[in-house]
């Protein structure tokens, strides 16, 4: 492609030279800052008590292991930031055949928590093959997508093995039972589809598919069915499964407009569950109040527009549906882990990027962070000064 214009010389540099998207970096360097000391802040109390017989009453015991994930993380969003995408594209497929794979070993070997069987015990940390499974349909379905080319709006080529592939780890998600994991894969099934350029009548048969199904597992499924009834009105049952969201909004209500002081939440001292892992945004509504809780979303949509920005100004299809999938994947948890910690919607186990405590997701979150600043390195703006910027994305076209 020819990015020159009248009146002013390119500044050119090799790929090589490139340096990644700065300002998409310190907004991720920043929430990962933030949310390892929230992280310290919500779980001290949970960590001194020691109820479940874990940390040895070691306050610091979730936090160091969050900061050490944290400096892995960084490490691993650099290294990932150097990957050229075709790479990406390449190890496509067989992340896809490893990521199900481990879906299916997690109902024979994997630990129950809760009622639930979703984690691989790997002896100093947990895994949990549904991030990686995240990971690894927008990878693929990227792939298959510019494969597939013009043929996406046909049945055969833009319906069926998109559809198969969800069945399929669709219902591996739900015999775990993890129906908030299966929500947002869907999702992003869903949204890559869409920027794939499948007609819309299928998005419109596909939805009520999806009403239907929702309808039957209320009716049929006690487990969601609990979680229905406790979203329509928590305080009917306090002490059952109004508990969790009770205790929630209580943290919200309480931090007011400038919240009680950072390590001042009163309600994380064995009152609000999980309240430095799913429930983590509402200590921070607790203790940073209304103002502090606007930053750090503002900075979390600060980061999902420079996402799509650095996404729509890559070079090659590939790179654009990878970047839309994996910053729609962020913007989604964000949104629904936000909606649920204020009862929005029903109460599920998605947790707050970056913020939530858990090392594996947190260490594959960066990645996908990293995977984002290797889109911005490749992408030819970079290698134009300031002044050209403007004229060389009004003018170009992403290549196939």
């Amino acid at each position: 492609m020819d990015h020159t214009s009248a009146g002013a010389a390119p500044v050119r540099m090799g790929k090589a030279d490139r340096r990644a998207d700065l300002p998409f970096l310190v907004i991720t360097l920043t929430l990962l800052g933030i949310g390892v000391v929230m992280v310290l802040s919500a779980s001290f109390a949970s960590a001194y008590y020691d109820l479940q017989g874990e940390t040895g009453h070691n306050p610091v015991y979730f936090f160091s292991r969050q900061a050490i994930f944290a400096a892995a993380g960084v490490c691993v969003m650099l290294i990932a930031s150097r990957i050229p995408m075709r790479v990406y594209r390449a190890c496509a497929l067989p992340l896809l055949l490893v990521s199900v794979a481990s879906l299916a070993a997690v109902l024979v070997i994997g630990t129950v928590v809760n009622g639930a069987r979703r984690w691989i015990n790997l002896g100093f940390t947990t895994f949990q093959p549904s991030e990686i499974t995240k990971i690894a349909i927008i990878l693929y379905f990227s792939a298959l997508i510019c494969k597939y080319k013009d043929r996406m709006r046909t049945f055969r080529y833009g319906i069926a093995p998109f559809a198969a592939i969800l069945a399929v780890v669709s219902a591996l998600l739900v015999l775990e039972p993890h129906f908030s994991a299966t929500i947002i894969i869907l999702a992003i099934g869903t949204s890559m589809l869409f920027l794939g350029g499948v007609r819309l009548h299928w998005f419109i048969g596909a939805a009520g598919v999806l009403i239907v199904g929702a309808v039957a597992a209320v009716l049929f499924v006690p487990y969601v069915a609990a979680r229905v009834a406790s979203f329509r009105d928590p305080f009917s049952d306090l002490t059952g499964d109004g508990w969790q969201i009770v205790q929630s909004l209580y943290a919200i209500g309480s931090g007011g407009l400038s919240g009680l002081g950072l390590g001042m939440s009163r309600q994380k001292y064995l009152y609000l569950p999980e309240e430095h892992n799913d429930f983590i945004f509402s200590v921070v509504c607790e203790e940073l109040g209304f103002i502090g809780a606007s930053a750090i979303l503002l900075l979390f949509a600060m980061l999902v527009v420079r996402g799509y920005w650095i996404s729509m100004q890559s070079s090659d299809r590939f790179s654009f549906l990878a970047g839309c999938g994996i910053t729609t994947m962020l913007a989604l948890q964000v949104v629904l882990n936000v909606a649920v910690c204020t009862n929005l919607v029903p109460c599920t186990g998605i947790s707050l990027p970056f913020f939530s405590y858990g090392g594996t997701a947190l260490l594959i979150q960066m990645g996908e962070a990293g995977i984002l600043l290797s889109i911005s390195r490749e992408n030819p703006c970079a290698a134009y000064a300031p002044r050209e910027l403007f004229k060389t994305v009004k003018n170009r076209k992403i290549e196939e």
